[in-house]
């Protein structure tokens, strides 16, 4: 079952998915790989950091489907990452992302409370 609204609080370790609607909320967890830093050894190529984990990008999105209006939240750089994942594999789900939004880590009501408000000043935007 899906609704209009959903909202995903994602880092680069799990994602709270939830389709709501003024009544009802259905909630999905998604597990992503538990994410390290990795240590530069001197003359490596690389910068550092563990490559994106497409894989879990994959199944937000597909956890996101049906949803017409989608609002993405977290605290650091795992939800623009997200979305340049949209950008690249769904665009049908990138072009319903409404918003993309800093927040630290909160409970589940309150990234609810938060979407529910924040899709409110939305509406009364567009008169609604």
């Amino acid at each position: 079952m899906s609704h209009f609204h959903a909202v995903v609080w994602l880092d680069h370790v799990e994602a709270h998915v939830q389709h709501f609607a003024r009544e009802d909320v259905e909630k999905k967890l998604i597990h992503g790989k538990a994410h390290r830093h990795l240590h530069q050894k001197r003359g490596a190529v690389t910068d550092g950091r563990s490559a994106e984990d497409t894989a879990y990008y994959g199944r937000v999105a597909e956890a996101l489907k049906g949803a017409e209006e989608i609002l993405v939240v977290g605290p650091a750089n795992a939800k623009t990452e997200f979305v340049k994942y949209l950008d690249a594999h769904a665009q049908d789900l990138r072009k319903k992302v409404v918003a993309v939004e800093t927040v630290d880590h909160p409970t589940d009501g309150q990234v609810l409370a938060y979407a529910r408000k924040h899709f409110r000043a939305i509406d009364r935007m567009r008169g609604l």
